[in-house]
């Protein structure tokens, strides 16, 4: 994990999107106190939380990843392969919203971490399909602290702050935000 968290730094561009240790630790502790059957991964970019997240799997279990960016869908082949959890992972490329129709799984977890326009419409394709109980996590519910800032502005914060209202206003689901790097809404659907 130091060896991905080390070469994204150095040759990535946007190496800030590496959820990092302390959220890879988060996702790790909640995958292994879950034990989830069924993981789905919206944003793959390198493969670090895609790996913090095959950690809890059960021993039958899968996780699906989706990444928009070849380029970053190989690099994190390439750390998928030189990791223990390669047979449980299953890496989607192309865009999620044409992906997830077609996966046909009841998720136990879910990480949306991907283009913040989409979180809404990735959130409202993934509900029906959790079980109850089933957790989802979205990171970047802060957006740099752009969506405490009034008025909301720039297209990714105003997203992200429609995503959180949509989330505050939906009954069927409990949840928490978590400061966490920057920000964690964990969303457990009833």
């Amino acid at each position: 994990m130091q060896e991905i968290a080390a070469s994204t730094q150095a040759l990535h561009s946007h190496a800030h999107m590496l959820s990092g240790r302390v959220q890879g630790k988060f996702l790790e502790m909640i995958s292994c106190l879950m034990q989830p059957r069924r993981v789905l991964e919206i944003g793959t970019f390198t493969g670090y939380s895609a790996l913090c997240l095959a950690k809890g799997l059960l021993k039958d279990g899968k996780l699906h990843t989706i990444e928009m960016r070849e380029e970053d869908a190989s690099v994190a082949r390439t750390n998928f392969s030189r990791s223990n959890a390669l047979e449980k992972i299953i890496l989607h490329v192309g865009n999620a919203l044409d992906v997830l129709p077609g996966l046909q799984e009841t998720w136990d977890l879910v990480f949306i971490d991907a283009d913040k326009v989409n979180y809404i419409n990735y959130y409202q394709l993934v509900l029906p399909f959790v079980r109850p109980g089933g957790v989802i996590l979205a990171d970047n519910v802060l957006f740099h602290g752009q969506v405490l800032r009034q008025p909301v502005t720039g297209k990714n914060a105003k997203a992200i702050d429609a995503f959180n209202k949509h989330i505050q206003q939906d009954g069927s689901v409990e949840k928490v935000l978590l400061t966490i790097r920057d920000g964690l809404l964990m969303i457990r659907k009833k």
